[in-house]
């Protein structure tokens, strides 16, 4: 069955990381043959440098060219992989860019998928009452601190001229009741007062004997 249909290849596939390294690889080789012409085409122009015209010389130069020749050929080849190698590596770049905004995308989907779920489950109705209720209690709570800072001293209808008033008369009244002690007299709410309802008024030395016994 194998030599009817064949076998599937099993080996990987190609990568572009690959790709680069293998013409980086050429490109070592390469340069390694330019630098081996380039030596021996300076040991030929040194020799020339000596040598007079003559077949020698003539045959010398003919070698000379040839290297020339084989180093402008290893030379074109070098400069075709390494423009190989930048298209590579810019596909490289392009891949590795795409690469990661498709991981953007994907964690944003990931994201969004769990913020649905998260804000499914809260209930914006609720929310509304929680705040309205809040607010409530913020104006009761209000309204009690402003009851509980009423002050309870003078009431705000009293008037400050009567205030003042009211304030010399006690004053008066008890400057006349200082001037009517030191006369030796009694001062007003201790003098005997007749109530209107009794007949008679009560023995004055009756009450002190009493009292003396």
């Amino acid at each position: 069955m194998n030599r009817l249909f064949g076998t599937g290849s099993k080996a990987p596939k190609p990568t572009l990381n690959s790709a680069i390294s293998n013409i980086d690889t050429r490109l070592s080789s390469v340069d390694v043959k330019i630098a081996s012409l380039n030596a021996e085409l300076s040991s030929y122009q040194t020799r020339m440098s000596k040598m007079r015209e003559g077949p020698g010389k003539t045959a010398l130069k003919s070698k000379a060219l040839k290297v020339l020749q084989r180093r402008k050929q290893y030379e074109a080849q070098r400069d075709q992989l390494q423009s190989q190698v930048w298209n590579m590596e810019q596909a490289q770049t392009m891949q590795d860019n795409l690469s990661g905004v498709m991981t953007t995308v994907d964690a944003m989907k990931t994201t969004q998928k769990e913020l649905k779920k998260q804000y499914g489950k809260v209930d914006l109705e609720r929310i509304e009452r929680m705040q309205d209720e809040m607010a409530d209690l913020m104006d009761v709570s209000n309204e009690i601190q402003e009851t509980l800072s009423r002050g309870y001293e003078v009431p705000d209808d009293v008037d400050e001229a009567d205030l003042d008033a009211e304030l010399e008369l006690l004053g008066a009244e008890m400057e006349m009741e200082g001037a009517g002690m030191e006369a030796g007299g009694v001062p007003d709410f201790m003098k005997d007062e007749v109530p209107e309802f009794i007949d008679e008024p009560p023995e004055a030395g009756g009450k002190v004997q009493e009292v003396a016994r």
